[in-house]
């Protein structure tokens, strides 16, 4: 039954019947599908409606009726506003069987097309402080839970440094420290906190791009315990702002052996966590080992972010790619050759690209150091009309490994890929919808064999997954 509290809040109690994309979970009102988050399958939940769409209504959860015995009690303070682990809440066994349902999900009514074996999913041993990148953002506007609001208690909104709020580029939510990545970046976080305000640093308004302090990455090392760390402002103008960034830079000292601190300057209106090096404390890079390849990581570089569990990423990848020593292997999107290195051990030569420089200077520098030599990186914006051209001087090849953004590939490359008919593709992907939407593009010509769920980000939606594609005989 609905009811009403104010004049535009509507309030209905519904019962939690799946998990769907990206997590939301989804009852039914009146014949109208409800979506909302935080609920589990099973539990009654009292919402209040948000908006209407055509086919169905968005909704957030007031108060939880009844509770899933899937249901656990979230170990941060912060779950729930945040928008990182979106499924602290839910028993991390239950974590993985929705996992592999989205993605069946993904190919049977996204891709609409047949497949092979959907193996398990591939569950980590590690599922908190796996993380090897995190980036966090400084806010002119930090944001405030209804709980707070009404405690009586008085807070700072002017400057925040934490998590973006979902759905909100403008508010940041004050964070300390995150169960997700290491201890040290921890201290680095809490220490970056405890300066700005000590120089009381302003923060970027990304609305009228004023203010100073912009982002705080941190990466480290699952081999090396390493960490790299960078402070990204726009151009210090203020003794303060200098002097807040010279103390920043003076914890060289307190960090494990091998660590960097950098100080970028970024005065784009862009709010991608990126800068022009202004200093520079340590190394540089991080190092990381995985298959047997020791990988340079820069600041600004791609990387797989869960470092222990990427074995078995790769290893999914190269088994399902079959390959032998006379192949020649494409890598598109390579980055910095997570795959194309262990693929080059096994194949006659290996040709990656990939768009941003920085990973391709990476990947370089990975295969020298690693006497790897039958491997040829370059650097090609795939989303360009010229790509193709570049693709059409390539080596024909036997496989071709692709590991594209969220977005999935450009339409224009999976049709480049259907005229090269290589023998086998092997598409990881961090989005099996987007992954689904372009093997039905392929299936004109290939069958997926197989695809294997692996995850690698435990305690939110986020899975990755590997299908194995065939091309059919006589196409």
């Amino acid at each position: 039954m609905a009811r009403k509290e104010k004049r535009d809040d509507v309030f209905v109690e519904i019962e939690i019947e799946t998990l769907g994309f990206e997590g939301v979970a989804i009852g039914r009102h009146d014949g109208k599908v409800i979506l909302c988050k935080g609920a589990l399958p099973g539990e009654r939940v009292l919402v209040r409606l948000l908006k209407n769409h055509k086919k169905h209504v968005d909704a957030e959860v007031v108060e939880l009726r009844s509770t899933s015995n899937d249901r656990r009690t979230p170990p941060c303070p912060h779950f729930g506003v945040c928008g990182g682990c979106t499924w602290q809440h839910l028993a991390e066994d239950r974590q993985s069987e929705w996992k592999r349902q989205h993605v069946i999900d993904a190919f049977e009514r996204l891709g609409r097309i047949p497949f092979g074996e959907m193996t398990s999913l591939r569950s980590p041993e590690k599922t908190y402080g796996y993380r090897n990148k995190m980036e966090f953002s400084f806010g002119a506007s930090a944001w405030l839970t209804r709980e707070e609001i009404h405690s009586g208690e008085e807070f700072t909104t002017s400057f925040a440094l934490g998590l973006h709020v979902p759905g909100r580029f403008d508010k940041v939510r004050n964070i300390t420290s995150c169960l997700l990545h290491a201890d040290a970046a921890d201290r680095i976080l809490s220490h970056t906190h405890a300066l700005a305000a000590e120089y009381r640093i302003s923060a970027h308004n990304q609305r009228s791009h004023v203010g100073f302090a912009r982002h705080l990455l941190l990466r480290s090392s699952a081999t090396t315990g390493s960490i790299l760390t960078a402070l990204i402002t726009t151009t210090p103008s203020s003794d303060a702002e200098i002097a807040f960034v010279n103390a920043w830079m003076n914890q060289a000292t307190d960090l494990p052996e091998g660590s960097t601190l950098i100080h970028a300057v970024s005065n784009s209106r862009s709010p991608v966590a990126i800068g022009s090096i202004e200093k520079s404390v340590g190394p540089g890079y991080l190092e990381e080992v995985s298959h047997g390849v020791t990988y340079r990581i820069s600041p600004f570089s791609f990387f797989q972010t869960n470092t222990f569990h990427l074995p078995i990423l790769v290893g999914e990848a190269l088994d399902g790619a079959d390959i032998r020593a006379e192949d020649v292997v494409w890598d598109l999107y390579c980055g910095t050759g997570t795959l194309s290195l262990p693929a080059a051990r096994r194949s006659h030569r290996v040709i990656g690209a990939e768009l941003v420089q920085s990973s391709i200077d990476d990947a370089r520098a990975n295969a020298e150091r690693n006497s790897i030599t039958n491997v040829d990186f370059h650097t090609v914006d795939l989303h360009a009309p010229a790509a193709i051209d570049v693709l059409k001087s390539w080596q024909q090849p036997d496989v071709v490994i692709v590991d594209p953004p969220r977005n999935g590939m450009h339409p224009q490359v999976v049709a480049h890929l259907l005229s090269v008919a290589a023998p086998t593709i092997v598409y990881v992907s961090c989005n099996p919808a987007t992954q689904a939407r372009d093997c039905a593009v392929l299936h004109e010509a290939y069958d997926v064999v197989r695809v294997t769920p692996v995850d690698m980000f435990p305690q939110t939606w986020h899975v990755e997954s590997v299908a194995i594609l065939k091309r059919r005989v006589g196409q």
